[in-house]
């Protein structure tokens, strides 16, 4: 979501950076199109720089990272791609050395880019090892709905698949990872993945938005966490008036409300405890396990939105990808079946 930088555990992130970058918070309910645009360009520009390193981490160095371009219907889609270096990093065509896929769309919504994942990315290209490929998704703007970045993050996934002795990767050993917004994206490809016949091995969907409907600010936590350090309601109330505006049917971007949950991929819910969206992880964790669908669900006390991305402040983010390089291994790591 927007707050996707910062932490409570640290007097130089969260609304402080955003008030140094931008010489004070933005108002998020008069927010014009052109305040969200200038916004959204300042803020996406610090996430990237050098000097946020010092909050989002440092990326392993025995992963390469650079930027490709997707050639998919109608437009080209940057991706952000981390590929193990040595004995792993050659591309190659043969199944037998073929590395695992991993898919991944950052989060932020309405703001973000896929550079402020490098630090978990990078470690799990390395440690899994696997092609991390993270997604430069549309982002949302009053003339770019939700659906456009769940188009996104599908489209990728299917062109990866289908062109996969390019990318030298195993199509039948392939995962999904979100963050916030990203892991919306990723559960919706989840679904897809099914309805399509491409059996994913896992998702890892981390401080989920699992509801754009009505319901989508009616969850405890929301009321309990209304305005933490790195995520607030005034924010959510922006996200969903870009996401789902008249017209749009928010429960086909709902995983929460989708109805069949049957069948998906084994999927790991992590959850940090002060976040207005913690529930939205929680129940869809519940609705997964009642459908049939393994689902883990780990949470990390006295953590806020998007931890993950602030590893040198929070310390739990170190757990965190532990937990997901751990799991992620047990799921890619055998040839063959699931």
């Amino acid at each position: 979501m927007g707050g996707d930088s910062g932490a409570r555990q640290s007097s130089a992130s969260g609304s402080g950076l955003r008030q140094q970058a931008l010489g004070g918070e933005p108002d998020w309910s008069g927010m014009s199109a052109e305040e969200l645009a200038a916004y959204r360009e300042a803020e996406n520009r610090r996430r990237a720089s050098p000097a946020m390193r010092a909050i989002t981490g440092m990326p392993d160095p025995s992963a390469a990272i650079d930027w490709q371009v997707l050639a998919l219907p109608g437009r080209r889609l940057p991706v952000r791609v981390h590929r193990p270096v040595g004995e792993h990093g050659a591309g190659r065509a043969d199944r037998a050395a073929a590395l695992p896929l991993v898919l991944h769309v950052h989060g932020g919504g309405f703001v973000g880019t896929a550079v402020q994942s490098d630090w978990i990315n990078s470690h799990l290209a390395a440690q899994l090892p696997a092609l991390v490929v993270s997604v430069e998704h549309r982002l949302l703007a009053p003339d770019t709905t939700l659906s456009a970045g769940a188009d996104d993050g599908w489209d990728a996934l299917d062109h990866l698949v289908r062109h996969a002795d390019d990318w030298g990767i195993d199509p039948a050993r392939t995962a999904v990872f979100g963050e916030s917004c990203g892991a919306l994206i990723t559960a919706l490809a989840a679904i897809r993945a099914r309805r399509a016949g491409l059996r994913l091995r896992a998702q890892v969907l981390v401080n989920p938005v699992a509801d754009v409907t009505g319901t989508m600010l009616d969850h405890p936590s929301v009321t309990r966490h209304a305005h933490s350090p790195t995520l607030t309601v005034p924010q959510l109330q922006l996200f969903h008036r870009l996401a789902v505006p008249p017209g749009t049917d928010p429960r086909a971007l709902s995983p929460l409300h989708a109805d069949d949950l049957t069948g998906l991929a084994p999927a790991l819910v992590v959850v940090p405890t002060d976040d207005p969206v913690a529930d939205h992880g929680r129940r869809y964790a519940e609705r997964l396990r009642a459908a049939g669908t393994p689902a883990r669900l780990t949470e990390f006390p006295e953590t806020t939105h998007a931890f993950l991305s602030m590893p040198t402040v929070v310390p739990q983010a170190e757990a965190a990808r532990a937990e997901i390089t751990e799991f992620l291994r047990d799921a890619l790591g055998r040839p063959g079946g699931r």
